[in-house]
């Protein structure tokens, strides 16, 4: 079950979520009311150069210490509630957003924090970890998290997402089977730039979640889902692999594959890729989008347990579990691609395509 979509301007034309909207809600049988949301790029262009944190608490004292921590390791431009609308659903977390920068005049850097996307991180993860009630579940630069309980048609009208505008927009409907429906377990999951919806179960969860572990990527959100926004941050951004090389160790190709490939270059790497990352790839039934700032891309498990098609037009790229999602975000659709199993779909800018898209 579960209904992803996502749409980008490759031209980074801004435009608010009714689109977006229409397409997630058509496949709205695909969940159960139990978790809905969405992510959108390009929101916040006057405080673009700052970390955006979207924080969640469970209540007033919970959102007291986590104010605290942000302050003391944070140079806070900016806070605000995120405005919500409390009559269409009442019983909800404290929603707060700062705009911050890294580093604090009272301590030193460890070093494992060594960049300012490090401190994040870090920091992120230690107050996830120590204050009860509060999360961090969005933390990018110039992009925003909304998630929680209910529809997405709720979901959308609860955080008046008509008000914002975005270039690039990822949507999901979820349909929780092993893990809790709750506000901080919804899609979509965020690290830095990277925000992922999912489609499926990550059987191998457990082993995934030990290797994030050991790089300092704590899951607390209860959901097997948020291992794999941490995967992507982790080979992309701090191993410096291409978004290619990133979907072959999520998704390899099966030894017997691998086998029967004639390229020498290209067999020797991926031997390569699935030795050292056996303990990042997932396992189990998956359809994953992706967002980030230089694009989107999509990518099934190897046997295609979950759907994922793709379209584009006019300088837009579209992406759904279903076709007729296609048709309600843009009508007269041409060129729409089913990918193979485990074949990713990429898209980036036109004119700001980065080393990771080759």
């Amino acid at each position: 079950m579960c209904g992803i979509a996502g749409l980008i301007s490759t031209k980074k034309i801004l435009e608010n979520g009714d689109r977006i909207k229409r397409g997630i809600s058509l496949m709205n049988d695909r969940g159960n009311g139990l978790g809905a949301g969405y992510a959108a790029y390009g929101i916040y262009p006057d405080f673009k150069d700052y970390y955006a944190l979207h924080l969640m608490s469970a209540n007033d004292q919970s959102l007291k210490e986590a104010e605290q921590f942000i302050y003391k390791h944070f140079e806070v431009a900016f806070t605000r509630p995120i405005p919500v609308w409390d009559k269409k659903i009442k019983d909800h977390p404290v929603f707060q957003l700062f705009f911050i920068l890294p580093g604090s005049p009272v301590e030193e850097r460890l070093p494992e924090e060594e960049t300012d996307n490090d401190y994040v991180v870090a920091k992120s993860m230690l107050l996830n970890r120590t204050i009860a009630g509060a999360y961090i579940y969005s933390n990018g630069k110039n992009l925003g998290i909304f998630k929680g309980v209910g529809t997405p048609l709720d979901i959308y009208d609860f955080f008046k997402l008509d008000q914002y505008a975005g270039y690039s927009w990822l949507a999901h409907n979820r349909f929780p089977t092993n893990t809790p429906g709750w506000w901080g377990g919804a899609h979509p999951f965020n690290m830095l730039e990277w925000s992922i919806v999912h489609n499926g179960e990550i059987s191998s969860y457990g082993t995934n979640r030990r290797y994030l572990e050991s790089f300092g990527y704590y899951c607390q959100l209860q959901t097997d889902s948020e291992a794999v926004a941490y995967l992507i941050d982790l080979l992309i951004r701090r191993h410096g692999l291409s978004i290619k090389e990133a979907t072959i160790v999520l998704a390899p190709p099966y030894w017997k594959t691998i086998d029967r490939i004639s390229d020498p270059e290209e067999k020797e790497l991926l031997l390569l890729l699935r030795s050292t990352y056996e303990k990042a790839m997932l396992n189990g039934p998956f359809a994953v989008l992706t967002a980030f700032n230089g694009g989107m891309f999509s990518l099934t498990d190897n046997t295609k347990l979950r759907p994922m098609t793709a379209a584009s037009h006019d300088g837009y790229t579209y992406f759904a579990s279903e076709i007729a999602s296609l048709y309600e975000m843009q009508s007269g659709l041409e060129d729409i691609v089913t990918p193979r199993a485990g074949q990713p779909i990429i898209t980036c800018f036109e004119k700001e395509v980065i080393a990771a898209c080759k």
